[in-house]
């Protein structure tokens, strides 16, 4: 039976306040220097990423004896947050682009440990069956975060719908667009929104992860996915910085990127997520 804690968006939101008034490195997934004992907590989205960890604690982490505990976060904040404060000693969500911003705009010191898979992005739709039949002034949801909104619009540009500034980065928005012959407009949400609003838009760019979740299944119903080619935006374990050399942290990064992960990946996900190792 798993043992994974589930938060609700308030139970998030206290969460996030006692945080934020929490001393630092004092929960109990951190450990210092000195103290490795007790369960290593690692914060996850539910989608693909508690899945891929509750495989490790339920086939190989008693073997390599590894104490794995794994508690599921619905939002992109908390996770790095409550890795920051020392409530959890690693988590696994994001992406160096991702991860590059949140630390810039908070102060905090969060630091890959090994990249694990990719989620590609997709435009899907419930309206037209392909990227070329959006109509003029069609309306296409995407992610209001920074670096996912960029994304989504460099997948977009890739595809032609749109074009981008030359040089644009990862912070790019909608007034960035320098063509845009269809017309579309832009509806900003928050990523784990994005799904659910198919129904009120005509496009919707959505993230692996949530797509996954919300029954989705990338490979197979996107009408545009991001390339696996070059990417940039495969997901990894993190950790506070300095917390490296945990040897909880270790065993962890060294199970997910075994053979076995790898195959759980690829039979379960049948190329929605792909392993970046």
């Amino acid at each position: 039976m798993r043992n994974t804690a589930k938060f609700t968006t308030a139970v998030l939101a206290a969460g996030a306040l006692t945080l934020a008034l929490s001393a630092c490195g004092s929960g109990k997934g951190f450990s210092s220097a000195s103290d490795y004992s007790g369960p290593l907590v690692v914060a996850a989205s539910p989608t693909p990423h508690a899945e891929i960890l509750d495989y490790v604690k339920d086939h190989l982490a008693k073997k390599a004896g590894l104490d794995l505990e794994v508690k599921e976060f619905t939002d992109y904040v908390t996770p790095n947050t409550a890795t920051e404060d020392g409530s959890v000693g690693a988590n696994y969500f994001q992406n160096q682009p991702y991860l590059d911003d949140f630390n810039k705009k908070n102060g905090t010191h969060i630091v890959p440990v090994v990249t694990v898979h990719l989620e590609p992005l997709g435009l899907y739709s419930h309206k037209v069956k392909s990227a070329d039949a959006l109509k003029s002034g069609a309306t296409v949801a995407v992610p209001n975060d920074s670096v996912n909104e960029a994304r989504a619009l460099k997948l977009l540009a890739a595809n032609g719908l749109i074009t981008l500034k030359s040089g644009v980065g990862n912070e790019a928005t909608p007034a960035d667009i320098t063509k845009n012959p269809k017309n579309l407009k832009f509806k900003e949400l928050e990523a784990a929104q994005t799904p659910r609003s198919l129904d009120d838009v005509d496009a919707a760019v959505i993230n692996g992860n949530y797509a996954i979740s919300s029954g989705l299944k990338p490979a197979k119903d996107a009408i545009v996915l991001e390339s696996a080619t070059n990417n940039p935006y495969g997901n990894f374990l993190a950790v506070k910085k300095g917390n490296e050399k945990d040897p909880r942290v270790k065993k962890l990064a060294k199970l997910l990127t075994s053979p076995e992960v790898k195959k759980f990946i690829e039979d379960k996900y049948a190329g929605s997520v792909i392993p970046s190792f």
